[in-house]
């Protein structure tokens, strides 16, 4: 009889936890929505890659005409633009030159020595005339100009708001039609991205500044929005 009488109390007990476990929660229905804005905005800073080769029978002799002839390219930038420009070196090497023949090992010929410098221009304008500045000085490599913002970020912010508004709009729109009304954000995701327009680099007249196009900077916001919705 005891033993009895203890089967039947455990499962009273254990019927009794199951009964205060809470009901499973039914997931709230929800909106999802995704906008883009794109912010048109003028650059106002420029990069471009400057450089100078040399060659010469000795690895020496190479870097050492190479930095006469590199001082004299920055000595004329800096005295065309003054502080309107700034400097910084993103690659040097010296290498081996080789002359192969047939059925018989590479020789070494010379060396090429190479330095190649990053100049930031605060003021786009100047941009042809930097150009000719460098060229006229002895710069043998000219590329990669490029049309940057000084602050990003704040076309950035402008491009995700205007996304973000859009897509709660879309959302409000959505919960209207469909007789609901939104609660709450669950989330919102956000990405995008900044297209840089390569300059338009054109043919000058004789005596005159390099011509450079600038164009514009699309800056795209992309939002991501899940809301609450209810009754």
């Amino acid at each position: 009889m005891k033993l009895l009488t203890w089967l039947v109390v455990l499962a009273l007990a254990a019927s009794g936890v199951r009964a205060q476990d809470p009901p499973a929660k039914s997931p709230q229905p929800y909106i999802r929505t995704s906008a883009e804005a794109v912010v048109s905005a003028k650059p106002d800073r420029a990069k471009i890659n400057i450089g100078v080769t040399t060659q010469a029978p000795a690895a020496q002799a190479a870097a050492a005409q190479n930095a006469k002839e590199l001082d004299a390219i920055i000595r004329q930038i800096r005295s065309t633009l003054g502080s309107a420009v700034e400097l910084k070196t993103i690659g040097y090497s010296v290498n081996q030159d080789f002359r192969y023949k047939q059925g018989a090992p590479p020789t070494i010929a010379g060396y090429t020595a190479t330095n190649i410098l990053e100049v930031t221009l605060n003021d786009i304008t100047q941009a042809g005339k930097l150009i000719d500045a460098a060229t006229q000085s002895g710069a043998n490599t000219v590329q990669g100009l490029q049309f940057t913002l000084k602050d990003e970020s704040a076309v950035q912010a402008q491009a995700l708001r205007e996304a973000a508004l859009r897509a709660r709009s879309k959302a409000e729109a959505l919960a209207q039609a469909l007789g609901l009304k939104i609660v709450c954000v669950i989330s919102a995701e956000e990405s995008g991205g900044i297209i840089r327009p390569m300059a338009a680099q054109m043919m000058r007249a004789e005596g005159a500044p390099t011509p450079v196009e600038s164009g514009t900077i699309e800056v795209h916001g992309n939002i991501t929005l899940t809301v609450e919705v209810a009754q």
